[in-house]
C-alpha cells in the first residue's frame, strides 16, 4: 500500500469519526435542550393542572396526590425520550430499566408499601385533608396526603409525618367525620352529699349552655362509689368544634357551682383505725 492510499484511508476514517462526533454533539445538544424545555413545560403543566383543580374545587385530599403522580409520570416520559434521542436502543434501555426497577423495588419495599397505602387511603378515605384524627399515640389535623406520607399538624403546631403504609394498616380515630361528639366528664363529690342535689346542679349547667345540642338528652347519673368519692357521669352532645372549649368551661362551671352550693370535692384519703391490744 502506497502513501497516498494510506493517507486516503486515514482521511476517510477521520471524516467518519468527525461525522459521528458532530452527530453525537448535535444529539447531545438537542437532548439537553429537550430536557431543559421539557422540565420547564412540565412545571407549567403541573401548575396549570393545580390551578384547574383549585378552580373546580377538587377534593383537597386528591389534589397533592394527583399533582405528584402527574409530575413524576411526565418526568419519567421526558427522561425516556431524552435517552432515546441519545441513540440508546429503547428495547435494551427498557430491559435495563426493568432490571433496575426490580432491584430498586426490592430495596425500597417500604416505600412501595407506602405508595400502595396512599392509594388505599385515597380510595377508602378514612380521613381527608382538614380532618382531625388520632393514630396510635399521635393526633393532629391532616395537612396533606402525599404519595408516600401523610402530614399532620398537631394542636401545639408540630408537623407529624406518618408513612401511608402504616396509615392503611392501623386503627385511625377520626374526630371530624361525624360533626358532633359526646362530651364525657366525671365529677366526684364527698360521701353524704345529696345525690338529687348534685344531679340537679349538673343538669342545670347543661341546660343553660346554648352550645349543648338539644336534640339529644344529656346523661347525668351516679356511676361509682369509689374509695374517696361518689362519682357522677356527665355526658352531653356538642359540635366537634366546641368540644375542647366546653370541656374546660364545664370544669370551671361545675367547680364554681359546687363551691357555691357547699358541695365538697374530696381528695384521695384513707381512714386508719387503731386497735389497742389488751
Amino acid at each position: 500500500m502506497d502513501i497516498s492510499e494510506e493517507f486516503d484511508k486515514i482521511t476517510n476514517n477521520m471524516d467518519f469519526y468527525i461525522e459521528k462526533l458532530v452527530d453525537s454533539g448535535v444529539a447531545i445538544v438537542a437532548s439537553v435542550i429537550t430536557l431543559i424545555v421539557g422540565l420547564w413545560l412540565i412545571k407549567r403543566v403541573v401548575k396549570f393542572i393545580t390551578a384547574y383543580m383549585d378552580r373546580k374545587e377538587f377534593d383537597p385530599t386528591l389534589k397533592p396526590f394527583l399533582r405528584d403522580i402527574i409530575n413524576v409520570g411526565l418526568r419519567a416520559m421526558l427522561i425516556i425520550s431524552v435517552v432515546g434521542m441519545l441513540g440508546v436502543e429503547m428495547t435494551s434501555f427498557i430491559a435495563v430499566l426493568g432490571a433496575a426497577g426490580l432491584a430498586v423495588g426490592l430495596a425500597l419495599q417500604g416505600s412501595l408499601s407506602n405508595f400502595a397505602g396512599g392509594v388505599i387511603v385515597l380510595i377508602l378515605k378514612p380521613y381527608k385533608v382538614g380532618e382531625f384524627i388520632e393514630v396510635g399515640s399521635v393526633m393532629g389535623t391532616v395537612k396533606e396526603i402525599q404519595i408516600f406520607y401523610t402530614v399532620l399538624l398537631s394542636p401545639d403546631n408540630k408537623t407529624i409525618t406518618l408513612p401511608n403504609g402504616t396509615m392503611a394498616n392501623t386503627n385511625i380515630i377520626n374526630y371530624s367525620r361525624q360533626g358532633t361528639r359526646r362530651l364525657d366528664m366525671r365529677f366526684g363529690v364527698a360521701y353524704g352529699t345529696d345525690a338529687e342535689k348534685v344531679k340537679t346542679i349538673l343538669t342545670d349547667i347543661a341546660e343553660n349552655d346554648e352550645r349543648v345540642l338539644k336534640d339529644k338528652e344529656p346523661l347525668i347519673r351516679m356511676v361509682e362509689m369509689g374509695d374517696s368519692s361518689v362519682d357522677y357521669n356527665f355526658r352531653v352532645w356538642v359540635n366537634g368544634a366546641d368540644y375542647w372549649p366546653m370541656y374546660y368551661d364545664f370544669n370551671e362551671k361545675v367547680y364554681a357551682r359546687f363551691n357555691k352550693e357547699g358541695i365538697s370535692i374530696p381528695f384521695p384519703q384513707m381512714d386508719v383505725h387503731l386497735f389497742k391490744k389488751n
